[in-house]
């Protein structure tokens, strides 16, 4: 299959493992990592070395030629230095790899407030002023104002937040000095809903230099990633362009292509690791081969994925432990009851300590659990005998007939498309409202169409089309809703969703400002964006932002149904198949006659708090009207 390409992958340079990562100029992660000076001790250090989340960046403001950011921050302990901050050259755009001081707006000394800014940097697109995040004083600038090609990463200056503790920095400390002190600080460490990722054990001293490819943000819902494949393996060469892995994201499958020549000394993640979050470390690459062996011996990682984590719990002595579940869910109870199991020889794991039906798997598959005496043993084959049925190492044969079941793990897309599905029947009011279209029309147009102008559309191209013309005449209805505000946006165009089935789950390609164009130039779109839907070439405009989703059913026998909003759209319309009905029809001699026609059933659903129902009833009356006079979607 073939494949979209990343050509900005986030890189972090070598000794020094002070990140910043910028995937765009409009929104970006920031490292903050914080420590505290109170002991210098070993155990201490580990305990307050604790990085912490990728907060958002506040964003951009200014004009074209010069932008502000608030970029992030990395403070550490020791014991010659008091409480500070080291403050880093950001990335500032996917193509930066250094950047100048033009100029700093604080000198040594200086009192700053938030949003302060410290100096100017000029990137490789425009003039960036840098802004402090925190209070404090300016107590060293590590980078002299002019300095030329000062790398990504490399300390600038260090910042205190008492005005007593700028003596206390040493005169002589430079930008290198300040990264290697935070060279021994341990991997972040992340939730309990992201994968146990790999702990690498990384020795900057003992490398040669190298760079270190981390796993990069491909869309702005992406926190975690799969390693689908490598293309490389570790020793070979790299060149240019060259394809190093794909990676399955929430939306799509990428290929990560490479931005420097040299070696791939060490795979970090391995192929087929699960949910591997942004910003982690995946592999390490070298300029020169004869380095590669001194990254192998040096670095070493220790790999626990998710589907590790109940072999760990099986493994424990289920007999030891004290039974103390009060409650059973159904499908648990079910299936004690089929194997004849003793479920007080059973763990529970569910909330308030409900027995869940993954408990009793777990329990089988370890082959320690217990059978009741009586007639439930009958569950238990004929050939074996009872006793010794329970004591039958997993994955036995017996195992296989009692629980015949296949896991199918679910991709990347799929558990994204289950989360938003889920968050949108939560937290969005539905609003729906139904209506029939009669079809006859349409379809005669289409006709028209064929014969005259050998122009071949279908009818979802003309419902596009009379869908945005509604949106168009219904200010309105195109608009979502502003959480952070407690308001209704109105949006400027009218950008189409247009729902795609594809093997890895529903793509919604967006037809862009879809009143202004044509019906044939619709339908030629339309076919491009499901084909590069399906081959998982969509390219992150072509699927993100959008204004109002279709989905479309009508080529199943489905007559009507109610489709869940895409948040953050406030509206999606259902369209099902066409019928032929009988109904009374006033004929050209003014009789009422019995007459076939073709009614097709619209279902929209819409947020509540932005259709109210006279916004909702003059969007279905509008598209009414475009599916009654269908040539007026020409004009």
């Amino acid at each position: 299959m073939a494949l979209s390409r990343l050509r900005h992958p986030v890189i972090s340079r070598a000794p020094s493992l002070i990140r910043a990562r910028f995937l765009s100029l409009s929104s970006a992660h920031s490292f903050l990592n914080r420590s505290r000076g109170l002991d210098s001790s070993p155990e201490v250090a580990e305990t307050l070395l604790r990085p912490t989340s990728f907060p958002l960046v506040n964003g951009i403001h200014g004009d074209s030629s010069k932008k502000k950011f608030n970029i992030g921050i990395r403070s550490f302990s020791s014991a010659e230095m008091p409480e500070h901050t080291v403050l880093q050259m950001p990335a500032l755009s996917p193509t930066m790899s250094q950047g100048n001081i033009v100029k700093w707006m604080k000198k040594e000394g200086d009192k700053i407030e938030v949003g302060d800014v410290l100096c100017e940097i000029e990137t490789d697109k425009a003039t960036v002023e840098f802004e402090s995040l925190e209070e404090g004083f300016l107590a060293k600038i590590l980078v002299p104002e002019g300095s030329k090609d000062v790398p990504v990463g490399q300390s600038i200056a260090i910042t205190v937040e008492d005005r007593d503790d700028i003596g206390s920095i040493p005169a002589t400390v430079s930008g290198t000095e300040a990264a290697d002190k935070t060279s021994t600080e341990p991997a972040a460490k992340h939730g309990d809903n992201t994968q146990e990722s790999s702990s690498v054990n990384i020795n900057t001293s003992e490398l040669p230099p190298h760079i270190v490819l981390e796993m990069p943000a491909l869309s702005p819902t992406m926190n975690q990633g799969n390693i689908a494949k490598w293309m490389k393996k570790e020793g070979d060469k790299i060149e240019v362009g060259d394809v190093i892995c794909e990676i399955e994201t929430d939306k799509a499958t990428v290929e990560y292509e490479c931005l420097e020549e040299g070696f791939l000394a060490k795979i970090l993640a391995p192929e087929g690791s699960r949910d591997v979050a942004v910003g982690q470390p995946i592999a390490i690459t070298v300029e020169d081969s004869n380095d590669l062996e001194a990254v192998r011996t040096s670095v070493s990682t220790d790999v626990k994925t998710k589907n590790e984590k109940p072999v760990q719990k099986i493994a424990k002595d289920v007999k030891t432990q004290k039974t103390n579940f009060s409650r059973i869910s159904p499908a648990a109870k079910m299936l004690i009851s089929e194997h004849g199991l003793d479920a007080s020889s059973i763990t529970s794991s569910g909330p308030r300590g409900t027995l869940l039906k993954g408990d009793v798997l777990a329990a089988i598959k370890s082959g320690k659990v217990s059978k009741v005496s009586g007639p439930k043993e009958k569950t238990s084959s004929p050939s074996v005998h009872p006793q010794t049925s329970s004591s039958l190492p997993a994955g036995s044969k017996s195992d296989v007939q009692d629980v015949a079941y296949e896991d199918l793990p679910n991709s990347q897309i799929r558990k994204v498309i289950a989360a938003r599905l889920l968050e949108s029947k939560q937290y969005t009011p539905h609003l729906y409202l139904s209506t029939d279209v009669i079809l006859d029309p349409l379809l005669l147009f289409r006709k028209e169409l064929k014969a005259k102008y050998d122009v071949k559309v279908s009818v979802n191209d003309i419902v596009i089309k009379a869908v945005a013309i509604a949106l168009r005449n219904v200010p309105e209805a195109n608009a979502y809703w502003d959480a952070s505000k407690g308001e209704m946006v109105l949006c400027d165009s009218v950008d189409i969703s247009i729902a795609v089935a594809t093997e890895k789950g529903l793509m919604t390609p967006i037809v862009r400002n879809a009143d202004q164009k044509s019906i044939s130039s619709i339908s030629l779109e339309v076919k491009e964006l499901a084909e590069k839907a399906r081959a998982g070439k969509l390219k992150p405009n072509e699927f993100q932002g959008g204004t109002f989703s279709i989905s479309n059913l009508g080529m199943f026998p489905v007559d009507n149904f109610c489709a869940i909003i895409n948040p953050p759209q406030a509206g999606i319309l259902a369209v099902g198949r066409g019928n032929q009905v009988v109904e009374p029809a006033i004929g050209d001699d003014g009789i009422e006659k019995p007459a076939v026609v073709t009614k097709m059933n619209l279902t929209l659903s819409a947020d509540h708090r932005v259709f109210d129902g006279k916004v909702g009833g003059a969007f279905v009356a509008a598209l009414q009207s475009n599916f009654s006079d269908i040539r007026r979607l020409l004009l």
